[in-house]
């Protein structure tokens, strides 16, 4: 945008610097009442919570002002080169509207947003303008000098250019000469127009407390997900020394004394060979009980819409299956996701007492969203050691997130999010 051209011109740096204000211009225009608009609608709509009306407006300003800062993301990354990350926290999909105005006004996205529409009302404005400026105003003077002084002088009391009282043809060429010497400021507006993104990236741009907030959560759920991976070893360990482990040796015993027995008394060596054939029957059924626990040969094979499928058809409780998936989910995602339902479904059956259970499956936006719903009694929260806070350290583990809406009276809402992409 700076180089010369061949013919030793500044073609480029002119078409830069006239684009840039352009675009300055335009975004002025823009900046201002979308911002005033945006601030204001958002003020009297978390100022009206309180009294009900707020929780079914705020989602819907909320989400108008984040799609006005994508927009805006947007054009810094195609104008500038200024990357500014979208960090917002994924909003409950189906919860009921307090659930997502609370969600929506604890993200500190939001309050950057909200923060962001008060600097861009002033100070982006103000940047924005100036990258205009800096090109329109010198070109004024010059048609100032060129023809605009007869219609302008014959105002009254003349126009003013600067410090230049335009009132005849001297006074206009000493604006014209004003409008060259401004003209060599020209060329800084496209770095104006970079500075106003850059502003914006400044306060919608995640802070370093945040940064070291989120850095804390997440070395927390890695140690939560060490732990577990551990207590699950353990519990395998177990179930093995236990179950499968404790028939195989009773079985190995059971063809011992077979093998002695066999020529003395065939007739108890045919029994104790019968308990040997169901001993290695249910050690058998035990060890695939085992393996099902730790990775479902279903999941491995048709993936998590079908696993979940199966998982619903050994329920005590009717439930519906609504899968829209257009691929399949690293293995851990889809492991998490499936085990995170099997303990949605469980507390459930085990709590509700509902008759009725509803499972939708869909993947949008780049996110896994799962919504487990049932008719029940209501009351579900997410207390320390509950079934539901595990299943929001699993998911915690690849930055998910679990929302529950459960009123006294039902019915139970569970909504889960995970962001990945499918193959």
């Amino acid at each position: 945008m700076t180089t010369k051209t061949g013919n030793g011109g500044w073609g480029p740096r002119v078409r830069g610097t006239g684009l840039a204000a352009v675009r300055g211009l335009a975004l002025a225009l823009v900046t201002l009442p979308g911002a005033v608009l945006g601030f204001t609608l958002s003020l009297v709509s978390v100022a009206l919570v309180p009294i009900g009306i707020g929780v079914l407006t705020t989602p819907w300003v909320l989400t108008g002002v984040r799609a006005y800062a994508d927009w805006r993301r947007v054009l810094a990354a195609e104008w500038c080169g200024v990357r500014i990350p979208s960090t917002y926290r994924p909003t409950p999909k189906g919860a009921r509207s307090w659930a997502r105005t609370w969600a929506m006004l604890r993200d500190p996205a939001v309050r950057r947003d909200l923060r962001w529409l008060l600097v861009d009302m002033t100070a982006g404005f103000t940047t924005a303008l100036l990258a205009a400026v800096l090109v329109l105003y010198p070109l004024e003077g010059l048609a100032v000098a060129a023809w605009l002084w007869r219609p302008l002088s014959e105002l009254g009391g003349g126009y003013w250019y600067g410090f230049v009282h335009v009132t005849d043809q001297s006074s206009a060429l000493l604006a014209g000469a004003l409008g060259i010497a401004l003209l060599a400021l020209a060329p800084l507006a496209p770095r104006v127009l970079t500075a106003h993104f850059r502003l914006t990236r400044a306060v919608l741009g995640a802070g370093q407390g945040e940064l070291a907030e989120r850095v804390r959560v997440l070395t927390e759920t890695r140690r939560d997900a060490v732990d577990t991976s551990a207590a699950e070893l353990r519990r395998i360990e177990r179930d093995l020394h236990d179950g499968a482990q404790a028939r195989l040796v009773a079985m190995g015993m059971d063809l011992g004394t077979i093998e002695a027995l066999l020529d003395k008394d065939p007739a108890r060596a045919k029994l104790l060979l019968a308990q040997a054939r169901q001993s290695s029957v249910d050690a058998l059924a035990e060890l695939r009980d085992l393996v099902h626990g730790i990775h479902p040969p279903v999941l491995a094979e048709r993936g998590l819409g079908d696993a979940v499928r199966a998982l619903a058809l050994r329920l005590p409780v009717p439930t519906e299956v609504a899968v829209d998936l257009g691929g399949r989910a690293d293995a851990p995602v889809e492991s998490a996701a499936y085990f995170a339902v099997s303990e949605v479904l469980t507390n459930a059956v085990k709590h509700s007492g509902a008759d009725r259970i509803w499972i939708d499956l869909h993947h949008t936006d780049g996110m896994l969203r799962i919504g487990v719903t049932d008719n029940g009694r209501g009351g579900a929260v997410i207390t320390a050691g509950s079934g539901l806070a595990g299943v929001e350290r699993r998911l915690g583990t690849f930055d998910g997130v679990l929302a529950v809406s459960s009123p006294a009276g039902g019915p139970t809402m569970v909504t889960m999010e995970i962001p990945c992409a499918l193959s």
